[in-house]
């Protein structure tokens, strides 16, 4: 399972690039994007499940190019796309609302409504399923974003800073959900903070405008670093000797 980014160009404005020429190949189970705010991980993340469009070069997933009609179906439904801000629909039940994300992937009713119930049990979220929407903690609406993502059996799910406000408890829980599911599922996520690098992603990979300044192994981005006793204090040198390059 591959994702691509080939050549591709993103425009903030007609005159400002988020992207030019950027070429990018993806076959690992998880991925970390990192960089600081603006680096363009958010872009990145929009971009590949055909959020945004491009406006050069080619993506692609498993061969399938989302900007021909006739692959975009399939396309959308194996890539997911989780953004930072989770926002259920209103009115809806738990269950439902997994259900009705199944339904925007093309599902029968039937199959989503299965898909859902699978999905509520992985995130363990089962007490939730007959509630209706209501405020939660951050750490269920992250685990909410991965379940609507499950019901419809995405084999790559993209996440734009999934730890983001969330306490240490619940960075936790969701830490050993992504473990979970990355025997099953390739993930993408964008993140600034270096720690969660160490023992949950196999790949690292800082962005940069035109070019890629990093790509290797969480264990080769560890080997960057010039002090720290610590696998947190190795990650956070390694990702300030990086950052601190014009990326």
């Amino acid at each position: 399972m591959t994702l691509v980014f080939d050549g591709k160009t993103s425009r903030y404005t007609r005159r400002n690039d988020a992207f030019g020429g950027f070429g990018l190949h993806l076959d690992i189970p998880a991925t970390a994007l990192l960089g600081p705010s603006g680096a363009g991980k958010s872009t990145l993340t929009a971009l590949a499940p055909s959020q945004l469009r491009p406006h050069g070069g080619r993506l692609s997933y498993n061969d399938l190019d989302p900007v021909k009609r006739r692959e975009k179906a399939d396309f959308r439904r194996q890539v997911a796309w989780i953004p930072q801000q989770v926002t259920p629909p209103p009115g809806l039940t738990v269950g439902e609302e997994f259900a009705y994300a199944g339904r925007l992937k093309g599902m029968h009713r039937s199959n989503a409504w299965q898909g859902s119930e699978r999905a509520i049990d992985r995130v363990g979220l089962g007490e939730l399923a007959d509630r209706k929407s209501h405020p939660v903690s951050e750490g269920r609406i992250r685990r909410r974003g991965i379940a609507a993502a499950l019901t419809h059996r995405s084999t790559l799910t993209l996440m734009n800073e999934p730890t983001s406000g969330l306490d240490p408890q619940q960075r936790w829980v969701f830490r050993r959900l992504v473990e979970e599911l990355t025997g099953d599922v390739q993930a993408l996520v964008s993140t600034h903070q270096p720690e969660d690098l160490y023992d949950l992603y196999s790949q690292v990979v800082v962005p940069g405008k035109a070019t890629v300044p990093f790509q290797g192994t969480a264990a080769q981005f560890h080997e960057l670093a010039d002090h720290g006793e610590s696998p947190r204090a190795h990650a956070e040198s390694a990702y300030t000797h990086l950052v601190g390059k014009e990326v």
